[in-house]
């Protein structure tokens, strides 16, 4: 079952990368962000059932709002490039909300704001909204914004794999039970590791001076450790209703959501240094 897994997850990601890399690179803003907003409907689609709502009317409605707000933020991209500092920094703010609502579930104790579809709604949009915007504002970040998107993806995929090799291969302590019993913290460890190693060596080869090589192994261990709480977030919702998957659109990943999750929260963080950081000036 482990190998037939992994030969499926393998695959999938040997088709998705290329087309995913191509597209950062090649495509304007506007078209990628149009890209990555069918990406971000599809993972509406799939958090509606995540929030409870399996009839289809109710699913298309929430569909239809996060349409209706990313065409909105859309529009006030167009007039207000750092707006989206505003948003990452919103995000982050309800990610340290959900840090506390990861915790209080380890405990077994009741989240009580979550038994509210409005409450259920606005997560959804809290999620998904912001590494939209994250990203698209990434994109554009003058001349290199497509490469820092590949880095920044490629940060996340690098940690993925090193925490999921390590955590098969040496995992016994569980990072959270009840919320993800499937992660630990040798995985942990690994993904840290597996990033720092990568970040360093892109430091290296791009030669950065020394200073700014060890600001983007920071930014990059920072940034991995956010993407652990995204992952573990979704799995807290998908532990509520008692699934695995968020869906089987991706064989060996499961849903949308299965494969962004780890960007939704790193995202925003990663957008909000680089633009507060201003990193132009040092690559």
């Amino acid at each position: 079952m482990y190998s037939t897994n992994l030969a499926q997850r393998i695959l999938t990601t040997v088709l998705l990368v290329p087309l995913v890399v191509l597209g950062v690179l090649v495509l304007p803003t506007w078209y990628f962000a149009l890209a990555l907003g069918a990406v971000v409907l599809v993972g509406a689609w799939e958090w509606a059932a995540l929030a409870g709502w399996c009839h289809w009317a109710r699913r298309t409605m929430y569909f239809l709002s996060v349409g209706l707000l990313l065409y909105a933020a859309a529009r006030w991209h167009a007039f207000s490039t750092h707006g989206w500092l505003l948003l990452s920094t919103m995000a982050l703010v309800w990610w340290c909300v959900a840090l506390g609502w990861v915790v209080r579930f380890e405990q077994g104790v009741a989240i009580e704001p979550l038994a509210q579809p409005a409450v259920r709604a606005l997560v959804g949009w809290l999620i998904l909204l912001p590494i939209w915007g994250a990203l698209v504002a990434l994109h554009q970040y003058a001349e290199i914004g497509p490469i820092l998107v590949i880095l920044f993806m490629a940060l996340i995929w690098v940690a993925d794999s090193g925490a999921y090799f390590v955590g098969k291969r040496f995992g016994k302590r569980r990072l959270s039970p009840r919320t993800s019993p499937g992660k630990s913290w040798e995985g942990i460890v690994g993904g840290l590791l597996a990033a720092g190693l990568f970040s360093a060596a892109v430091g290296f080869f791009t030669e950065l001076p020394l200073e700014q090589g060890l600001a983007l192994v920071v930014l990059s261990l920072g940034t991995v450790m956010l993407s652990v709480l995204g992952d573990v977030t979704e799995s807290l919702f998908k532990r509520r209703i008692g699934i695995k998957d968020s869906g089987r659109l991706l064989p060996g990943h499961g849903g949308m959501l299965d494969r962004i999750d780890s960007l939704t929260a790193a995202a925003p963080f990663f957008a909000l240094v680089v633009y507060i950081a201003d990193l132009k000036n040092y690559l």
